[in-house]
């Protein structure tokens, strides 16, 4: 049958094939409120919890330009990568300083989230040592400068 060997043509047939509406009941029945959960809220939530409103729209108009966020969290709720403030969320977290689910890394003021976002920034594009990366992580990196790059334009409007 199609010059495909037995044994091959057996072992096809018993590989599942990926189904996407599977995977979307799958991932349902784990979590039921994941689609409707907006990811990108919920990073701002973990590192503003102190931060005035109009940084937290900011940041949801960037996220939502970009289709990333500052903490490399994905629609699906994974992480693409750690990101620079996830780095600058750990440290913090290291040292003791706040509550673990909501370490504020973007402060109280405008210029408190300038400042953070700054310095994630320059931390992005100066790295302490090289550390190869997968592609995959490459481009999740390049989203994340291109992410804070449109979050800091809105806050310098502010």
């Amino acid at each position: 049958m199609n010059g495909v060997p037995y044994e091959n043509r057996r072992r096809q047939k018993d590989i599942p094939q990926f189904s996407t509406e599977r995977a979307k009941q799958e991932n349902k029945s784990i979590n039921p409120y994941m689609e409707d959960t907006d990811f990108n809220e919920k990073a701002f939530d973990m590192i503003g919890s102190n931060a005035p409103q109009d940084v937290k729209d900011a940041w949801m108009e960037a996220a939502k330009e970009v289709n990333a966020n500052g903490l490399g969290i994905k629609k699906n709720g994974m992480l693409s990568h750690i990101s620079q403030m996830m780095v600058q969320r750990l440290n913090k977290q290291m040292n003791g300083e706040g509550d673990v689910d909501n370490i504020d890394i973007l402060g109280n003021t405008t210029d408190s989230a300038i400042q953070a976002t700054k310095q994630a920034l320059y931390n992005l594009d100066h790295p302490l040592e090289y550390v190869p990366k997968s592609i995959e992580v490459q481009r999740a990196c390049m989203k994340e400068r291109e992410f804070y790059v449109a979050f800091l334009e809105r806050l310098e409007k502010l």
